[in-house]
């Protein structure tokens, strides 16, 4: 599997096992996330620790996730972030938008 995800408190977490989030992983996410916010989960955290590089289709299925938790009313959280994927973000102005921390416990803090 290329990400775990795992239930918490008030929130799912999501954590990419794989070094690049592109195309052969962001369809499957994206489906992961429309499941998840299906099933009524409005608070998502998607920590990408583990991955070095993202693609367009990687940024896409990231803004799938901030848009469900949005119409939900709840909170997406993107941690984790490397610095090539930090520059991608900020080059494509997405950091305006996404809510953005350090690591998973700081994500936690914005959510509760």
């Amino acid at each position: 599997m290329d990400f775990n995800i795992e239930s918490r408190n008030n929130s799912t977490l999501i954590q990419i096992q794989s070094e690049k989030l592109d195309t052969h992983i962001a369809p499957a996410l994206k489906s992961e996330l429309v499941l998840i916010s299906g099933k009524g989960e409005k608070n998502i955290i998607l920590d990408l620790e583990k991955c070095q590089y993202c693609d367009s289709s990687g940024l896409s299925a990231i803004l799938v996730a901030n848009r469900l938790c949005k119409n939900a009313g709840g909170t997406f959280v993107l941690c984790g972030l490397n610095e090539a994927v930090e520059r991608l973000i900020t080059i494509s102005q997405l950091d305006t938008v996404l809510t953005i921390t350090g690591t998973i416990d700081d994500a936690e803090k914005m959510i509760s």
